[in-house]
């Protein structure tokens, strides 16, 4: 596989799957594929990507998955549609498994699935601790690289989406049995750090400096960039102004080893280092490594030696650079003052990773405005000879301020991250307060929460919900940060999820039912309701949402799964009464599906980063 910007597709990681998980996966849509793979295997040579068009239903009337391989097929036989489709139909081992095949339009097949067979699917999946989702083993070595903040100033609410993106795909693909590897290439040794070391020996506040370093150093380079304006090209050739040209002395000569600045440099890492770890911390993000440029600086001069011998780096007007195509922009890899670049060190950083954890992928999760860099990054990294990696950039979109413009921190406008959460936890507090003195005024019973309990509940619920806010847009697309819309407590919210949780919970509690009893030896539940059998699919439909998660590299895809597990719930709970079911068989039918459905959600809100409360 080349470096290459494509994503895998759906059908190559279900052949993957298709291999390795052997036939007793829970995979209900890799089963019905499987079925269809036998029948179509009589009428083409390679039937995969026909198989890959079977999907879920879109509406239940019809049944529980469609496949619609019939009419491209048609094309490929000369054939009428609806006999091809009949022609399947006839060949199709139903088994045990499908209880109805239709034909219906001009040859779309719907299929469902029989419901003794989704009970018994259900009650293995009770009994698993993955929750029926496939174990496939080391299926790829991954190192993820997200997050990487500048160190010279706080992390701001631009910082969330790769920090919080990175940690639940990285998560996600753990869980699916990959070998993964996060890494925060910090940024610690670029110019930024030479904007502090300027603004610190010129403008610097003492009294402000030993009362809170870190926030002295946020106004220092605040101060700087404010005052700094360039009209340079890419081979770094134009006018600098003032400023900006002693900034780039200061990294200069920080790069040289100049004594006093390296001092500055080793005082100025610890302050920067523990505002940012101390976010990771409450975020519950972690990494196997954290190696910033500085990590790579030695090894770039023969990062830059070899591009050179090889022919794939020529000068420039002085500089060092990588050509692309003519109506591209060239890479610049050293400047005309000897100072390297992002692209050296991030090629250092590619030799580095392969040597050391050969990995299959690199996935960088980075914002939208850096795809030309991550493009030229990998044609060269290809050209420099790893051909065997795939390399991708998963970009997102930007978080927007009110004017729909990227939030900079340069100005001084972004909001900073220690705040948001802060502001995040406060007001999940003042809803939970709000929602228990109504609640109660209606007469409904709420647990009494000790003051450090509820402490911890507004913690994770306010968490919770900025990540959740921001995991369930597509990654592809920006969005406008929006106090009010990032911590709403109601909708598809992570505190829809929690409280649907506490109050699955709460079933157990008010019954006196030990769950681990329906884990340990579950009955085999009875989906005679339409609202059970709904539940029951949903649930057994996970694994489904977790592939395409990954495969697609967006945890939108869970939290939508999540969103509609929710109201299928919901429809449940309205319907079909647990505790007082009709008979003691339904008692513990409904009390099986509960168990499973809170499980799934703190699963899948695990998978997330979110944590959840057992009371609320």
């Amino acid at each position: 596989m080349g470096a290459t910007l494509l994503q895998p597709s759906l059908f190559r990681l279900f052949l993957l799957l298709f291999r390795a998980a052997g036939p007793e996966t829970m995979n209900l849509l890799h089963q019905v594929q499987r079925k269809f793979h036998d029948a179509l295997a009589q009428l083409v040579a390679d039937p995969g990507q026909y198989v890959a068009l079977i999907k879920p239903a879109q509406d239940s009337r019809f049944g529980d998955y469609q496949a619609n391989c019939a009419m491209p097929l048609a094309k490929v036989l000369n054939r009428k549609p609806r006999e091809i489709a009949q022609e399947i139909v006839d060949r199709l081992d139903r088994g045990d498994m499908l209880e109805r095949v239709e034909i219906a339009g001009p040859g779309f097949i719907n299929l469902a699935l029989r419901s003794d067979w989704l009970a018994r699917q259900v009650q293995i999946a009770a009994r698993d601790q993955r929750l029926g989702v496939s174990d496939v083993g080391a299926v790829r070595t991954v190192v993820l690289d997200f997050s990487s903040p500048n160190v010279a100033k706080p992390m701001h609410v631009g910082h969330l989406r790769s920090t919080i993106i990175g940690d639940s795909l990285a998560r996600l693909f753990r869980f699916l049995g990959n070998k993964v590897i996060t890494d925060n290439h910090l940024g610690d040794w670029g110019t930024q750090i030479g904007i502090l070391l300027y603004g610190y020996k010129h403008f610097r506040d003492e009294a402000a400096l030993r009362a809170d370093p870190v926030r002295e150093m946020a106004r220092l380079y605040i101060l700087m960039r404010s005052r700094m304006k360039t009209d340079e090209d890419e081979t770094g050739e134009g006018q600098a102004d003032p400023i900006t040209l002693a900034a780039r002395e200061e990294t200069a000569k920080l790069h040289a080893g100049d004594p006093e600045n390296v001092r500055l440099w080793q005082m100025f890492m610890p302050w920067c280092r523990a505002e940012i770890d101390g976010i990771y911390e409450r975020l519950g993000v972690h990494f196997d490594h954290t190696l910033g440029e500085s990590f790579y600086h030695p090894m770039l001069a023969d990062v830059v030696r070899s591009l050179e011998e090889k022919g794939i780096a020529q000068r420039s007007k002085g500089a060092l650079v990588i050509p692309f195509g003519p109506d591209e922009p060239p890479a610049l890899v050293q400047k005309t003052d000897g100072a390297y670049t992002y692209t050296t060190t991030d090629l250092a950083t590619i030799r580095y990773r392969m040597e050391q954890w050969q990995p299959d992928v690199m996935l960088y999760v980075v914002d939208a405005r850096q795809a030309l860099h991550f493009q030229h990054l990998f044609e060269a990294a290809r050209r420099w000879g790893y051909t065997q990696v795939e390399l991708a950039h998963l970009s997102f979109g930007s978080v927007l301020d009110a004017n729909r413009k990227p939030i900079k921190t340069r100005e001084g406008g972004a909001v900073e991250l220690e705040q948001l959460l802060d502001e995040a936890v406060k007001r999940a507090n003042d809803v939970y307060e709000r929602s228990r003195k109504e609640g109660q005024e209606r007469g409904e019973e709420f647990p009494e929460l000790e003051a450090a309990e509820r402490r911890q509940l507004a913690e994770i619920v306010g968490l919770g919900a900025v990540k959740y806010a921001d995991l369930s847009q597509n990654r592809t697309t920006d969005y406008v940060f929006n106090w009010e819309k990032m911590l709403a407590m109601d909708g598809n919210t992570a505190t829809y999820m929690q409280y649907a949780y506490a109050r699955i919970r709460n079933i157990f509690r008010k019954g006196d039912d030990d769950p681990a009893l329906f884990q340990r030896d579950p009955p085999l539940p009875l989906l005679d309701g339409a609202q059970e059998r709904t539940l029951a699919l949903q649930l057994l439909r996970f694994e489904e949402a977790l592939l395409s998660a990954a495969t697609e590299y967006k945890p939108n895809t869970i939290t939508a799964y999540l969103w509609d597990l929710a109201k299928c719930y919901s429809g449940f709970y309205q319907n079909c009464p647990v505790l007082r079911a009709e008979t003691p068989a339904l008692r513990q039918s409904r009390l099986l599906l509960c168990d499973l459905t809170a499980r799934t959600i703190r699963q899948g809100l695990d998978l997330l980063g979110i944590q959840t409360v057992e009371r609320m």
